[in-house]
């Protein structure tokens, strides 16, 4: 087992993953690809690739890095919300991807411009989704190069500006199709990464697998004070954790433009339904494996190596420190190359989808008429300056003491997508919901989630409701104010999911 952390062949595996991921981006960026295709590919790329890459770009560094740490220091709780994917998923297929690949959504708030005939509806949601991607690249590469930095000793403005170039390259020139195939690498590593380490975890415990569920078995599972259910549904809960993470990640899927992104490169519902699936599967596996980890840590280092440095060693570092001290030499660089391409994926799909999200949302409201020539040659120099943005804030954050700061603005920017998910769902599920309503929904739902976000204490309202309490305001206020409106318009065809039925019998549809 390696006891000095980081070796130089732990270098060179870190080294050499970096440029087969830089050769493959390149790779897949031979065709000179142009509008559409550089925004939603070719369709070429296959269903399962897209679906491992929804999988990378949802597991951040920061869940990498810390899940292990919850059920270490805690229980598996939190392990619960990884199960809400059997909410959001199935609403996902059955409600809103059949609509997405009728209309052949260009991004993600191209659907509430066609179902409320708003172009300011457009913008703002776009408005919305890139200033929560800035904030959220900056921390994706600060965060995780801070922490490799410690266990490596390079300095961690190298490896902020590495992972920012890398991702920066093959982002500005393969557009969509470099992004999910290289997301697929990334997915791969890390999958097979961590399954690896949780073996050698068992390896080193005396009793191995069976300790682990012993320990599960004593309080290490649910703790005494967890309820599984609480009658008041905004405290957290087993119940809570399940069905409010579920809308969380629901709003994720249906309005987040790095995830719908992915459903725009195909309308064969075939085919999204089977991404939906596969990235559930993948997100309770590795989420089970990580929580795994953190209770055989908890066994290794609590309960049978007390006098080891690391029983000491904070929640959130406990995994990475497992990883430089006890795997074997080699196994620590390709961990800490998992690690990396968790902070990769999530970032070169933000610098893609910032970039089809102003260049499709924006630009094209501000300057009619652009050709695909135009619109490639603008997304590229934004991935580019998105892309610097990101790794100059990011070197900033590294040098400064922003923790504070940090923890409001991502509380803060957490709301977003709740938010929008309302309006979505507003437009999806009511005919007669128009304008009007979808801005009162996205006003009012805004205003009572900062206020239940920085108003209360933050015991009153499980964080896990908040989807979950902004969809329902949303619906609760947008539909009496459409009803209310002057506008008596109905819902354009195939927006709603009274048109549902019509979509699936279609001939041409696969799934009819």
């Amino acid at each position: 087992m390696s006891t000095s952390g980081f070796t130089t062949i732990d270098f060179a595996i870190l080294v050499v993953y970096l440029l087969l991921v830089l050769f493959a981006g390149l790779f897949f960026s031979k065709k000179d690809m142009e509008g559409k295709e550089f925004f939603k590919g070719d369709g070429s790329i296959p269903w399962y690739v897209t679906s491992v890459s929804i999988f990378a770009t949802l597991l951040s560094p920061i869940s990498f890095l810390t899940l292990a740490g919850n059920s270490f220091a805690g229980s598996w709780m939190l392990w619960f919300a990884q199960l809400g994917m059997i909410v959001a998923i199935p609403i996902t297929m059955k409600f809103f991807l059949p609509i997405y690949a009728k209309l052949d959504i260009d991004t993600a708030y191209d659907y509430l411009e066609r179902r409320f005939d708003s172009k300011g509806l457009r913008v703002i949601g776009s408005l919305m989704f890139i200033i929560f991607q800035l904030g959220r690249m900056s921390i994706i590469m600060y965060l995780p190069s801070v922490a490799l930095a410690t266990l490596t000793g390079i300095s961690v403005n190298i490896l902020i500006i590495v992972m920012g170039v890398i991702a920066i390259i093959y982002s500005y020139t393969g557009g969509i199709k470099s992004v999910l195939w290289t997301d697929f690498i990334q997915g791969v590593v890390l999958l097979i990464g961590v399954t690896i380490s949780l073996f050698f975890l068992a390896r080193d415990i005396n009793g191995g697998f069976g300790e682990i569920f012993s320990a599960l078995g004593d309080n290490k599972f649910l703790a005494g004070d967890e309820a599984i259910f609480d009658p008041n549904i905004l405290k957290t809960s087993v119940f809570m954790m399940i069905v409010g993470a579920g809308f969380n990640t629901l709003s994720s899927y249906i309005s987040s433009q790095d995830i719908v992104q992915r459903f725009t490169t195909t309308t064969d519902t075939k085919k999204l339904n089977k991404m939906m699936i596969t990235n559930g599967l993948l997100s309770i596996f590795i989420a089970t494996a990580f929580y795994l980890i953190g209770t055989g840590l908890y066994v290794y280092y609590k309960v049978q190596n007390p006098n080891d440095p690391g029983s000491s060693i904070a929640q959130d570092q406990i995994y990475a420190y497992f990883i430089a001290y006890r795997l074997p030499v080699g196994m620590t660089g390709v961990l800490l190359a998992a690690i990396y391409a968790a902070s990769q994926s999530t970032l070169s799909t933000g610098l893609n989808s910032v970039a089809t999200s102003w260049t499709l949302d924006i630009q094209e409201v501000i300057t009619k008429d652009m050709d695909d020539k135009a619109k490639t040659a603008l997304a590229r120099a934004i991935s580019l300056g998105v892309g610097i943005f990101a790794i100059v804030i990011s070197i900033i954050m590294a040098h400064s003491d922003i923790k504070s700061a940090y923890e409001f603005f991502n509380g803060f920017m957490g709301l977003i997508l709740g938010v929008l998910g309302g309006t979505f769902a507003l437009g999806i599920f009511t005919k007669k919901g128009n304008k009007h309503g979808a801005y009162a929904a996205l006003i009012a739902s805004a205003l009572v989630m900062v206020f239940i976000k920085y108003g209360l204490p933050s015991e009153a309202v499980s964080i896990w409701s908040y989807s979950l309490i902004s969809i329902s305001v949303s619906l609760l206020v947008g539909y009496p104010v459409s009803l209310l409106s002057p506008i008596k318009t109905e819902a354009p065809k195939f927006t709603t999911v009274s048109d549902i039925k019509e979509i699936k019998e279609d001939p041409t549809n696969p799934i009819r």
